[in-house]
């Protein structure tokens, strides 16, 4: 049997579980960060994510809604540079969709993605192929609109899915913003650390959703 929903608590336990996992990826995230960057995007994200962890846990939460804008916010409280920035806005413009939600269905993940994507878009000025997150995020949150009648493991397997399609097709490009920028064709044939975490956080969210 699919599942239609997630409560409000396994919502929480989702944030929790995906936060562990974006700690344990770390050093995924800083080999993928050395080869177009600083490396330094996987401690970043797994500051953020352990800042995560700490206010899911412990603040009342009593909203969908309130579960991404504290993740936003303990994001871009404890990263710095632009990962921070824009992955706290990503989970703050997901969360701004959602106007009081008690529980997670496709169609409201449909409009958290939409949101996030938004925000996003309106904070980096990045397009589909500029070797950037919006090349994983862009085509999840595009594939959520076909996905509001699916169960939610359903919806969450064929979102990651089109995340992965994205960040393989970063391989083929060269950057044209951020750090990866100045590498020009250098960063030919690496994937892109932001569409990486972004394709991570779906894929884990699917895998918590499947366990149950």
């Amino acid at each position: 049997m699919g599942r239609p929903r997630l409560s409000l608590p396994e919502v929480r336990e989702m944030m929790i579980y995906v936060s562990r996992k974006m700690i344990e990826s770390k050093d995924l995230l800083t080999q993928a960060d050395k080869a177009v960057g600083d490396g330094d995007h996987g401690v970043g994200m797994a500051r953020g994510f352990e800042n995560v962890l700490k206010i899911v846990e412990q603040k009342e939460l009593s909203s969908v809604e309130q579960i991404f804008m504290a993740t936003g916010l303990a994001i871009m409280t404890s990263v710095g540079g632009a990962a921070g920035a824009v992955f706290g806005t990503f989970f703050r413009g997901a969360s701004k969709n959602l106007q009081g939600a008690e529980d997670l269905t496709p169609a409201i993940l449909s409009r958290m993605l939409q949101g996030g994507l938004q925000a996003v878009k309106k904070l980096g000025k990045a397009s589909l192929g500029d070797k950037t997150m919006i090349d994983a995020l862009e085509p999840a949150a595009m594939e959520s609109l076909n996905q509001t009648s699916a169960d939610l493991d359903e919806a969450l397997a064929a979102v990651a899915e089109a995340a992965r399609r994205g960040l393989e097709k970063t391989k083929g490009m060269v950057a044209k913003i951020g750090k990866a920028k100045n590498l020009g064709e250098r960063s030919l044939g690496y994937p892109d650390p932001g569409a990486l975490s972004t394709y991570l956080i779906l894929n884990f969210m699917k895998e918590f959703v499947a366990s149950l």
